[in-house]
């Protein structure tokens, strides 16, 4: 009864007492939990009675309370505040939560159970969360031989506690990597970054302006940097990392990619990726290379256009000596140069316009208001693991308390790279519970009294994370398992990438970008030539995602005879892969190279990291849904009318029912990827 994770917390929305948690309380409470429910699901096996929704199907949902609240608040924890005692949690934990995985998808008598349950009566819901588990335990192994599920568990075993130590190694890597800038290499930058370059540097102990990386090869400050020197710098260290010292991820990668194909081919699968989208609305590997391919040439030939482009731009602003001294560390600078001088727009004309404050609370929750009612509070009287964490009440239009979200948005040192939305409460009619959502960001934090100025992108991610929390805050479902965004990976980017559309909508804009000093609002000339922008440098951006989809779909395709010997021979594959699916590694660079790469070998994305693309197109063909059927007198489809269909048919619903009825009951028709090819300017 100590144990606050024993029971319900009892603050509201139950949100975590966080300043009661240690990673030893959380660790031994997760460790505590599977122990508890192992004995539930045994107690369930071997029940006598004939099994029904309410003793098997609500019982296995409602098992495991404890853990379900450990595991919740310690992975959030592990990713947003990280450091050793979280990392060697992480390394204990990770095989173990495999093994209690496995003890349930290779329990025969579960299994049966769950076939045996009598649905006569049953609403569409459990039909379905039947349906989903009944293939969980069948592509997990059930009908494996006793020997075969021996060798299966000593797989998934190794590849947890593999996965965790390349994740460490990762964010390990990030913090190794920091490049220190001298006074004139930031000279140029405005006030608020160079103080955020000297809070880095202060944290760190060394330098006087220091830049942190981040998880995606292009760094942001790279565009700021007028040194060719500089940039050189910065990309080498970004593109490094995960190849040398304590940080090194490449005999990990191989060790990955072996025993996951080993277990794809235990449970009768060609190879990882079959393995993997099959669980995916794709289906098919040849459904996702047929996507990925379709993208390929257009791209490329955007990317090629663009680079001559660029190239005499970065030669005329005298950056570079001559069109043939045009590198890949000078992409993103060129960028810069070439929006300002065809838009006359960039990050340092832009950010002073992107307060995170209002960003956040004028433009992220005014669309939410605008589409689905929603209204948010600040609680001062609730606190999360940082001083700087920030909580909200959200409310229904009819000012029902609906459930808390947390934003994390500053950088700090042993918190994972880039953005990501957690629960650490799933909503569920059946428990009675309200989501408590997460979206964590990496801005670095400006000197002391300065203001946290964004880049656009950075503002488009906030949009981005929150689409994922409104999947979690406005979902509607009986279980927690099927509940917001436990969907499969190809349509879990739907809300999240359609919510970026309102980051430029003109009346979202004009609410929430306003000058830092002067209050004035964006002018309605930048905001033309911001939405006129969007679809400038589209030719590199397809690039590297596609660069980083095809390389994830390269390794978990490979014929084992096919992998390299050593980890000396990890990067040269990745030259070789990208090759063969169209793209020249001098011309781009993945958005995530093989040794810092996440998102596939530390699990969640691997050999699914197409699925981002997958739902762009459900994304932009629902934007077009919006700006057509869904608009009224010319709003862009800004309205609760369109607001309500959408959060009926796709927010509200999870996984309860098959993810494309879900999209055609909210467009009346399958998505097409013209809209996608338009967006990004390749059609």
């Amino acid at each position: 009864m100590t144990n606050p994770l024993a029971q319900p917390s009892p603050l509201p929305y139950e949100l975590p007492q966080f300043e009661l948690l240690t990673p030893e309380l959380m660790e031994a409470s997760i460790v505590e939990g599977m122990e508890i429910e192992r004995a539930e699901w045994e107690q369930i096996a071997t029940s006598t009675e004939p099994a029904t929704v309410e003793n098997t199907v609500e019982a296995l949902e409602r098992a495991g309370e404890l853990l379900t609240r450990a595991n919740a608040v310690f992975w959030n924890l592990a990713g947003a505040v990280g450091g050793a005692a979280y990392d060697e949690a992480e390394l204990r934990l990770a095989p173990l939560l495999a093994a209690h995985t496995d003890a349930y998808l290779l329990d025969e008598r579960l299994y049966e159970r769950i076939k045996s349950v009598d649905l006569s009566a049953a609403d569409a819901e459990t039909k379905q969360w039947v349906s989903e588990q009944l293939r969980e335990f069948e592509r997990g192994g059930i009908a494996l031989s006793a020997a075969d599920k021996d060798v299966l568990r000593g797989l998934n075993a190794q590849l947890a506690g593999l996965e965790a130590e390349y994740q460490q190694k990762v964010v390990a890597g990030l913090k190794e990597s920091a490049v220190e800038l001298s006074a004139a290499e930031v000279e140029t930058l405005d006030e608020s970054a160079r103080a955020a370059l000297a809070a880095t540097a202060a944290e760190a102990g060394h330098g006087e302006f220091l830049t942190s990386m981040d998880n995606p090869t292009v760094q942001a400050i790279v565009a700021s940097l007028p040194s060719a020197q500089a940039r050189a710098r910065v990309h080498a260290a970004s593109i490094s990392r995960g190849a040398s010292g304590e940080a090194d991820t490449r005999e990990l990668v191989l060790k990955i990619v072996r025993l996951r194909d080993q277990a794809a081919k235990l449970l009768g699968f060609a190879n990882h990726a079959a393995l993997a989208v099959d669980e995916e609305g794709a289906r098919t590997t040849k459904n996702v290379m047929g996507l990925l391919g379709q993208l390929v040439e257009p791209a490329r030939t955007k990317l090629r256009a663009e680079r001559a482009e660029l190239a005499k731009v970065l030669a005329k602003a005298g950056e570079i000596d001559g069109v043939e001294a045009f590198a890949l560390s000078d992409w993103a600078r060129a960028e810069t140069l070439a929006r300002k001088e065809r838009f006359e727009l960039n990050d340092d004309v832009l950010r002073p316009y992107f307060e995170l404050g209002s960003v956040i609370e004028n433009g992220v929750f005014y669309a939410a208001n605008l589409l689905y009612g929603l209204s948010f509070e600040r609680r001062e009287d609730l606190k999360g693991w940082a001083d700087d964490v920030i909580v909200w009440e959200v409310k229904d239009e009819a000012g029902n308390g609906i459930g808390l979200f947390l934003g994390d948005f500053y950088t700090r040192d042993g918190k994972a790279g880039g953005a990501w939305m957690n629960n650490l409460v799933e909503q569920s009619h059946l428990e009675g519970t309200y989501p408590v959502v997460v979206n964590c960001q990496n801005i670095a934090r400006p000197g002391e009294g300065q203001p946290t100025l964004l880049t656009f992108d950075e503002v488009t991610t906030a949009f981005h994370e929150f689409g994922h929390a409104l999947n979690g805050l406005l979902s509607n479902c009986k279980y927690a398992s099927l509940a917001g965004a436990n969907t499969s990976r190809d349509f879990v980017e739907l809300p999240s990438q359609f919510n970026e559309n309102w980051a430029t909508h003109p009346r979202v804009l004009a609410n929430y970008a306003r000058h830092i000093d002067t209050g004035e609002v964006l002018p309605a000339e930048l905001v033309e030539r911001l939405t006129a922008m969007a679809q400038f440098g589209q030719g590199y951006a397809t690039s590297e995602y596609l660069a980083a989809s095809l390389l994830d779909q390269g390794w978990h395709q490979l014929e084992m005879d096919q992998l390299p010997v050593d980890a000396e021979g990890v990067l040269a594959k990745e030259d070789e892969l990208l090759r063969q699916a169209g793209f020249d590694p001098s011309e781009v660079v993945a958005r995530y190279r093989t040794t810092y790469f996440p998102h596939t070998f530390a699990g969640g994305y691997d050999a699914r990291y197409w699925a981002y693309i997958w739902a762009e197109v459900l994304a932009a063909d629902a934007v077009a849904w919006f700006r057509s059927e869904g608009e009224i007198d010319g709003d862009g489809g800004l309205n609760r009318e369109a607001g309500r269909r959408f959060a009926a048919e796709v927010l509200s619903r999870g996984n309860t029912r098959p993810t494309q009825e879900s999209y055609r009951a909210f467009a009346g028709r399958d998505a097409e990827v013209k809209h996608l090819l338009a967006k990004r300017g390749l059609a």
